[in-house]
């Protein structure tokens, strides 16, 4: 009988990302999948019931404190519309990164008994939170539909609904490597875990969510741009009812990042992930 043997020995260079046994362990990627969407529902009453009911409210709440008490325009769009359309792509991201900076804390347990691409585990999360994601512009498109049919509202959809697949592929690939980089901190800093959810929600605040990109001067818009998630919300709204500051430019930008900051989460994670188990 012939015997086999497998090493298993740390990645040898720093800027080696190993994605190909990523590719291999997939099927564990998929039961990771599934194990994240079948928990979220067992452990709630109301199941994805939470997926719509929140996004509503978020909505009704920046309707009455953004829309009518502060006053702060939405480019002629009706509120309802204008907000959903901010916060659906925004919940994805937040989501998404909030989670994923947990991702050797919460999995140290089972890190440190068995071996596996430590990557897949966060990779999971961002393909299952698009669940949620499904749910919530489902409910945007009936929003859409409803003001797109009634003339009064001159809501224009163009070719950039087109863009949608990419936009969804940058806002996961920025959740991923934002996450990915707070979580490989979070081994030796766990208080920072508090301060990206405080970071986060200041951070939708720098992002036009919950106000036009045309309400600022055009030498200001750039200032704004800087922030990767300004043009993918932008554009989702300009795809969608034609109003928005859409611009390639800003589009290349965001896309980049991503790219850039993806190289560096997936290095520093696969560093970070070698010696972990001294730290947490």
């Amino acid at each position: 009988m012939l015997l086999t043997t497998t090493v298993i020995k740390p990645t040898s260079s720093l800027l080696e990302l190993n994605l190909k046994e990523l590719w291999a362990y997939r099927d564990l990627t998929l039961m990771y999948v599934k194990r994240d969407i079948v928990t979220f529902y067992k452990q709630t009453i109301l199941g994805p019931l939470w997926f719509i009911i929140q996004p509503v409210l978020t909505t009704i709440m920046f309707m009455f404190v953004f829309g009518n008490l502060a006053g702060i325009s939405t480019d002629n769009i009706p509120q309802p519309l204008f907000y959903f359309a901010g916060i659906t792509l925004w919940n994805y991201f937040s989501d998404c990164l909030t989670r994923n900076s947990k991702t050797f804390i919460e999995n140290q347990a089972v890190f440190g008994k068995v071996y596996f691409p430590r990557l897949v585990v966060p990779l999971s999360i961002t393909i299952s939170n698009l669940v949620r994601f499904g749910i919530q512009f489902g409910i945007f498109l009936l929003i859409f539909l409803f003001y797109l049919f009634q003339p009064e509202y001159n809501i224009q959809p163009n070719w950039g609904i087109a863009l949608l697949p990419l936009l969804i592929l940058m806002t996961a690939g920025l959740s991923l490597g934002f996450g990915i980089i707070f979580s490989s901190m979070t081994t030796k800093y766990k208080d920072l875990t508090f301060l990206l959810q405080f970071g986060v929600q200041l951070w939708m605040y720098a992002t036009p969510v919950i106000y036009p990109l045309n309400e600022f001067s055009a030498d200001k818009q750039w200032l704004l741009a800087l922030n990767p998630m300004t043009s993918i919300i932008e554009t989702f709204k300009y795809a969608f009812v034609g109003q928005g500051v859409f611009s390639w430019v800003y589009l290349a930008y965001s896309f980049l990042f991503m790219i850039v900051l993806l190289f560096v989460g997936i290095v520093v994670f696969n560093k970070v992930e070698k010696g972990f188990m001294d730290t947490v």
